[in-house]
């Protein structure tokens, strides 16, 4: 540290004060179960007001919200089930197409919009997604893709 470091320090006026991290601007994708215009209306006004909220759109087929904005997501979801007093958690679905096995145990899930299935972050999870050899060979045989398979159907 040489003395114009030291000096600088001295005459430095913002001691006291705390440097704000600015939020990313991000889209924050919750699930809350909506039935009907007054659920859609509540769930829609206990955000909106929120600081920083740029916008928020509802998908009620899909009971899905999503919240743009420079918010922190876990505060979203915070703030949404104090004001609506529902059960409310972020997004749990991916699409179909990004997952290896959708159908495999801990991925699957009946009450998931169509072409979503349950996000698997869990590594149990992905242990029971890995197929065997044996099981490759299997489903390979009947396979549309496979030119040598078999056609019996």
């Amino acid at each position: 540290m040489g003395v114009l470091d030291h000096v600088s320090e001295m005459f430095d006026c913002s001691h006291g004060h705390k440097i704000k991290k600015r939020r990313q601007l991000q889209s924050v994708e919750i699930k809350v179960k909506m039935d009907c215009e007054g659920c859609e209306r509540k769930v829609r006004r206990s955000v909106e007001g929120m600081k920083g909220v740029s916008s928020v759109s509802l998908e009620p087929k899909a009971h899905k919200v999503t919240v743009v904005g420079y918010v922190d997501p876990n505060k979203v979801v915070a703030r949404m089930a104090h004001r609506t007093g529902k059960k409310v958690e972020l997004w749990p679905y991916v699409p179909y197409d990004v997952v290896a096995h959708p159908y495999a145990a801990g991925v699957y899930d009946k009450k998931a919009p169509s072409g979503y299935v349950r996000r698997a972050d869990d590594p149990g999870v992905s242990q029971l997604a890995r197929a065997t050899s044996t099981e490759v060979r299997y489903t390979t045989a009947f396979s549309d893709e496979n030119p040598a398979a078999c056609v019996l159907m």
